[in-house]
């Protein structure tokens, strides 16, 4: 009775199990077919396998580095067997021996002779590298398992792998008959049929194993970075933390692209995914493209023109333009004026500069600033405040009053009281935003390089306020701050930013369109200098004489080059530290609104 009564219950259990709905009837396909010896059916995909099963005898490149880095869909599988050192060593001295006495023995009109000396020579080179060089022997077998929807896209395919295969030493064999096993052979299951091991086993030793290493992907996937895009070839995620000090020497990035490339959607992308992490971004905007994404990401913007009613003081002096514990106020101010001047006096010698400072130190001794900068201080030890700062028409005045400088004032004459007279006024904003576009656009051509120098100035300031936040700078057009139309002055303020930003925990970003423009000064220095202190570098596509010119500074390889001339917008050739990687920009639609509102890109240009 009791016997009954415990095989009922088993029973009961069987059944209810029988009932419900396990995890491998979720990953269980709806049906598999296996009847075609070509190929494989499973759920509207179609499964093929290749097997390798022969090799160059001497492989010093990677086997897999051209099979992975297509994008064609395919997985592959790789089974090591290590061998018995001591008994592999003990046969191969049997082998040798007997193979040995065969030579000697032998009639030399043997039509096998040959083999027999090439697999004597073989033992004696394999015996030696185990015994001397201490060097394992293992068994090699190798899979390829590619699949599709469409049988001739597959068949394609196959023919495609098996070129490359082979243009790599590689010789291949299709799976017929034996598709089943090899399927099995790429699941995650580690199950290798003998049916297939026959036809792929080959020996090889330690050595030799480094050419089949399969993990050499050109794909970046820092842990805290942010998603970029992905990898054209493989179609892996590319992720970039720029602000990894262990991996990257510092967090500049140089954006390089024709108009319509895609670098701007690429910047603005950036600036939207940074700023979710809470990270400080001021950016200068001469073309007022970044209107969008800062009404959509509530940072302030500021525009200067001459229909604006926010000013910034050229000659004042901010607290945080010295760090804490450091001293000199004014001379790092004058300095910095020197490189202003230049732009609009043009480039001064070395009388003219001593010249200028002297006035700049009586304007501010009018203001009862000097040297000592316990005078930047009220009585109650505040810092003075915007309007006990002078102006340039304090300047404007004791330029007029020396004849020397006469032709100075001159000059100056549409910043005070011509058409660019809102250069003369006290600053009037507060710049306590995480996110701040300076807007530009207003000012003209002509005049768009002494505001980008103002504001970079301002913001240079910013960024050294505290290092232990995260922040950057984003110079859209920087050729005009680094090229011929600019001075060494302004040009090696520029490149200070560049070379220190990282000690402040900033970042760099040098954008531009003009390739043959930043590298016009100073026989391309400047231009050099700022690619070579960006760690992460980006060419959207190119033309033909921007190329010619980058290939000088940026050492791109032939192929390089070619890719560079033949991307489509939205990919870009991306210089992550020592890796260099074909990339496609990536956006959410939620992302491509927010940064263009209704006039949103073509899905195709920007994937999902």
């Amino acid at each position: 009775m009791i016997k009954i009564l415990k095989n009922k219950k088993k029973e009961n259990i069987k059944n209810f199990i029988s009932g419900t709905f396990s995890k491998k009837d979720l990953i269980s396909p709806s049906y598999i077919n296996i009847q075609n010896p070509k190929y494989i059916e499973i759920d509207n995909l179609y499964y093929s396998s290749l097997m390798v099963v022969n090799y160059y005898r001497e492989q010093t490149d990677l086997l897999l580095k051209n099979l992975i880095e297509t994008n064609i869909n395919m997985n592959i599988s790789i089974f090591y067997e290590k061998q018995d050192s001591y008994k592999t060593i003990k046969d191969l001295t049997y082998h040798i021996g007997n193979v040995g006495v065969e030579l000697k023995e032998a009639n030399q009109n043997r039509q096998d002779i040959d083999i027999a000396s090439y697999t004597y020579n073989d033992a004696k080179y394999i015996r030696k590298e185990m015994q001397v060089n201490n060097e394992d022997l293992y068994f090699l077998y190798i899979y390829i398992n590619l699949y599709s929807e469409d049988i001739k896209e597959l068949e394609y395919n196959l023919n495609k792998i098996e070129g490359i295969a082979q243009s790599k030493g590689m010789q291949t064999r299709r799976a017929n008959f034996r598709q089943e096993e090899s399927f099995i052979a790429s699941l995650p299951i580690m199950e290798n049929k003998e049916i297939i091991k026959q036809a792929t086993k080959r020996n090889i030793l330690t050595s030799g194993l480094i050419s089949t290493y399969p993990f050499i992907s050109s794909t970046i996937f820092d842990k805290e970075g942010i998603f970029i895009g992905t990898n054209i070839y493989n179609n892996s995620m590319v992720f970039i933390d720029r602000y990894n000090t262990e991996k990257y020497k510092n967090a500049n990035i140089c954006i390089f692209g024709t108009s319509g490339a895609g670098k701007s959607f690429y910047t603005k992308l950036l600036i939207l995914r940074y700023k979710l992490l809470g990270i400080k971004q001021y950016i200068i905007d001469p073309d007022r493209e970044y209107n969008k994404i800062c009404e959509n990401l509530k940072g302030i913007q500021i525009k200067l023109g001459p229909t604006s009613n926010t000013y910034i003081n050229i000659l004042e002096i901010r607290k945080e333009s010295i760090e804490e514990g450091e001293n000199g106020y004014l001379a790092t101010k004058i300095s910095k004026l020197i490189g202003f001047f230049n732009l609009i006096f043009g480039e001064m010698n070395e009388e003219e500069k001593a010249l200028l400072e002297e006035k700049l130190i009586q304007v501010y001794k009018l203001k009862n600033i000097t040297f000592d900068d316990k005078s930047l201080y009220n009585e109650n030890m505040e810092f003075k405040i915007e309007t006990q700062m002078p102006i340039l028409e304090d300047l404007f005045k004791i330029l007029g009053e020396d004849e020397k400088t006469k032709k100075f004032k001159i000059k100056l004459i549409p910043f005070v009281e011509g058409s660019l007279k809102f250069f003369n006024n006290y600053t009037n904003i507060k710049l306590d935003s995480d996110l701040i576009i300076a807007d530009i656009y207003d000012l003209g051509e002509e005049n768009l390089k002494y505001a980008m120098y103002l504001f970079t100035d301002i913001f240079w300031d910013k960024i050294k306020e505290n290092r232990e936040e995260r922040k950057a700078i984003y110079l859209d057009e920087i050729w005009r701050l680094i090229g011929v139309t600019s001075n060494k002055e302004v040009a090696s303020f520029i490149y200070k930013i560049f070379k220190t930003i990282r000690k402040y925990g900033g970042s760099g970003v040098a954008i531009t369109q003009d390739i043959s423009d930043i590298f016009s000064l100073e026989n391309g220095t400047y231009g050099r200098s700022i690619l070579n202190n960006s760690s992460i570098k980006t060419f959207f596509a190119l033309e033909e004489e921007n190329i010619k010119i980058l290939a000088e500074y940026a050492n791109l390889s032939d192929k390089e080059k070619i890719e560079i001339k033949s991307l489509k917008r939205g990919e870009c050739l991306m210089f992550v530290g020592e890796d260099h990687i074909l990339t496609k920009i990536q956006a959410s639609d939620m992302e491509k609104e927010m940064i263009e509102g209704e006039n949103k890109n073509d899905k195709n240009n920007y994937s999902n």
